[in-house]
C-alpha cells in the first residue's frame, strides 16, 4: 500500500478483499433488495475473495420504505458477507427527534414524515404543532422496534480498508482523518468537495447527490439520489480496480 497522500488511480484494497459500497438509499427498500441480489449474482461469478458490504448511511427518509430498508439490513447479519453500516446525517437527526422532538423537529421536514409513516405513524406537516410533534413522538416509539433502534445506536461514523476511508459526507481537509469531527463526517459538502488536494487515503462518501457517480483523484462519491432517481449505485472495489455496479 502505497503511504502518505493517495490518488485514486493508485488505490488499492488488501490483497483477498473485495468491498461493495452501496450509496444513499432513503427508505428505497424495493431498489436495495434487487441490487442485493445482483450483488450475490456477481459474488457467484467472481473468484472467492473475503466480502465485504460497506453501507454509507442514509437509509431512512424521504423514500416510502425506511422501515423495511432497516429490516433488510438487519437480516444481513446472518450472511457470508461482513457488514459495515456508517451513519447518515439523517440516522442522527432521526435520533435527534427521538431525544428532544420539539428541538429535533426539522428532521421531520426533510424526509421524517416519510420515515414515521413507514412504522404507521401519520401526520400532516403543514398543520402541525408542538403538541402534534411530541404525539407522534410518542406514537413512534411504540412501533419503532428495539432492534432499529439498537441498529441506529451502533452505527460507524467511518471505516478504513487499504487506501480507502468510507464515510457518509466526507472530511474537513484542515484535520487528519484521525482527527475527524463527527459533524463533518455526517454533514461537510463545499469545503470538502471543493479540496482538490490528496488526503492519506480516497474518500468514499454519499450525501452530495450527482447524476452519475464521481470518480474524484482524491475522493469517490456515489449518491446518486435513489430516492427519486431511482438509481441507487454501488462501487465495488477489489485490488487496484473501481467498478460501478
Amino acid at each position: 500500500m502505497p503511504e502518505g497522500p493517495v490518488s485514486s488511480a493508485t488505490a488499492a484494497m488488501p490483497d483477498g478483499q473485495r468491498a461493495y459500497i452501496i450509496g444513499d438509499i432513503h427508505g428505497r427498500e424495493d431498489l436495495l433488495t434487487p441490487l442485493l441480489e445482483r450483488i450475490d449474482e456477481e459474488e457467484a461469478r467472481r473468484e472467492s475473495a473475503d466480502t465485504h458490504l460497506v453501507f454509507l448511511g442514509d437509509y431512512v427518509d424521504r423514500g416510502p420504505m425506511s422501515s423495511e430498508v432497516i429490516d433488510k439490513l438487519l437480516t444481513l447479519d446472518g450472511s457470508d458477507k461482513k457488514v459495515v453500516a456508517l451513519k447518515g446525517n439523517h440516522e442522527a437527526s432521526m435520533l435527534s427527534f427521538l431525544q428532544d422532538p420539539v428541538k429535533g423537529k426539522r428532521w421531520l421536514h426533510y424526509g421524517g414524515d416519510a420515515t414515521l409513516r413507514s412504522y404507521g405513524v401519520d401526520l400532516k406537516l403543514a398543520e402541525i404543532t408542538e403538541d402534534g410533534i411530541r404525539k407522534a413522538a410518542r406514537a413512534f416509539k411504540k412501533t419503532l422496534p428495539d432492534s432499529h433502534l439498537q441498529f441506529l445506536g451502533t452505527l460507524r461514523t467511518s471505516h478504513i480498508m487499504g487506501d480507502y476511508f468510507f464515510t457518509h459526507a466526507g472530511v474537513d481537509p484542515s484535520r487528519s482523518l484521525e482527527d475527524q469531527k463527527e459533524t463533518d463526517l455526517l454533514w461537510i459538502r463545499d469545503t470538502f468537495l471543493c479540496h482538490e488536494g490528496l488526503f492519506d487515503k480516497v474518500i468514499v462518501h454519499g450525501h452530495s447527490i450527482i447524476p452519475e457517480p464521481e470518480i474524484k483523484e482524491n475522493r469517490i462519491g456515489i449518491d446518486t439520489g435513489a430516492f427519486y432517481s431511482n438509481v441507487l449505485t454501488c462501487l465495488v472495489l477489489e485490488g487496484n480496480t473501481k467498478e460501478i455496479l
